[in-house]
């Protein structure tokens, strides 16, 4: 089975005019009101079959919807408009999925709020779990959306998030959202989940949370090829914090400048590389040099199939005249890969990750 862990709904376009009535009405209106009278049922079943043909073009089985991340709203400053149309993009969702049990399954957005505590979105958490069916959720590490005032993931801020997905049972699928800043949204998801990144395994979160899963989109985002940077600060770091492990650096540079036996690393040595496996990744990435590489550095037992299919990689790829998207294709062709390597990437990594998916 191909299972697709990244994948957001293909929203009609009326749906986008909602934020404007929604803004003017200054929270007159319920949710169930604009769906009524601005959601098209044709439309929205007419993008919903839509997704199912783009599936089935490359192979794909089933595919997790979540909300399109750049219009989540988070910066916004009228807490209750975020609520709604948070809430909104959810319900919608999940008629996707119900109109196609088979082929869908939910990933709830969560109305995060810039500079609100984070205790804020269970409610709708557990909405999209409980009543919903959803089987994770898309969490923006930066809802103040490029302004700078977001938190880190190591902060104790994300601390009760933490606690309530391991309670539930669900996943944090980390995926950056909307950007005022300098940078395009596409430029910003790479910024923010390479900050994710580094951010998760510098800190306590998983000594803390350690049934806690998350995975990062776009492969990590500069991770991956900018390792070689961060294994040296992360032996630097150990170095200082740790008198042994600093003692023990300064034996190994001894050694290697004079052509002696290299010392015995001692056994509480952690590498980057290892507090990298913490973490899951998703396999978006675009390019066969680049999913090669990240295989390598964090091995197949740690990817799971994603291709945010539609997304902004849906040009051809005049090298093999099929689309950016068809990673099937690609991974397919890592002759790397045994068999069940592929076996973990496209169905059994996501059932670990995933423990409420139930096809």
């Amino acid at each position: 089975m191909i299972i697709d862990a990244h994948g957001h709904l293909i929203t009609p376009a009326s749906v986008f005019g909602i934020r404007t009535v929604l803004q003017a009405s200054n929270g007159h209106h319920s949710k169930d009101w604009y769906i009524d009278r601005y959601v098209d049922d044709d439309e929205l079943a007419a993008a919903a079959k839509r997704g199912v043909t783009l599936m089935d073009q490359v192979g794909t089985d089933v595919q997790f919807l979540s909300p399109r991340p750049f219009v989540l709203w988070h910066s916004h400053p009228v807490a209750k408009d975020v609520d709604l149309w948070i809430g909104l993009q959810n319900d919608l969702i999940h008629r996707a999925v119900t109109a196609h049990p088979d082929r869908y399954r939910g990933v709830a957005g969560l109305p995060q709020v810039s500079g609100e505590p984070i205790e804020r979105v269970f409610g709708e958490l557990e909405r999209a779990v409980g009543e919903l069916g959803f089987i994770g959720v898309l969490l923006n590490p930066d809802p103040d959306e490029g302004g700078g005032k977001s938190p880190r993931l190591s902060d104790p801020y994300w601390y009760p998030l933490w606690a309530k997905l391991v309670e539930l049972g669900i996943p944090a699928h980390i995926h950056s959202a909307g950007c005022t800043g300098r940078e395009t949204y596409d430029e910003h998801f790479a910024t923010e989940e390479s900050l994710a990144v580094t951010s998760l395994v510098h800190s306590e979160v998983f000594d803390k949370f350690p049934d806690l899963n998350v995975m990062i989109s776009h492969g990590g985002g500069a991770i991956p090829y900018q390792i070689g940077r961060w294994r040296a600060h992360w032996w630097l770091d150990l170095a200082t914090k740790k008198k042994h492990i600093g003692q023990y650096f300064r034996d190994l540079e001894h050694a290697g400048r004079n052509g002696e036996p290299l010392p015995e690393a001692p056994s509480d040595l952690t590498s980057f590389d290892d507090a990298l496996r913490m973490l899951w990744f998703d396999t978006d990435v675009h390019d066969a040099n680049a999913l090669e590489l990240l295989f390598r550095t964090v091995g197949a037992d740690r990817c799971l199939f994603g291709t945010e299919r539609p997304g902004s990689g849906g040009a051809i790829n005049p090298k093999t005249g099929r689309s950016f998207e068809d990673f099937k294709y690609t991974i397919d062709r890592i002759d790397f890969l045994t068999d069940q390597d592929r076996g973990l990437i496209y169905e059994h990594n996501v059932r670990k990750v995933f423990p409420r998916l139930d096809v």
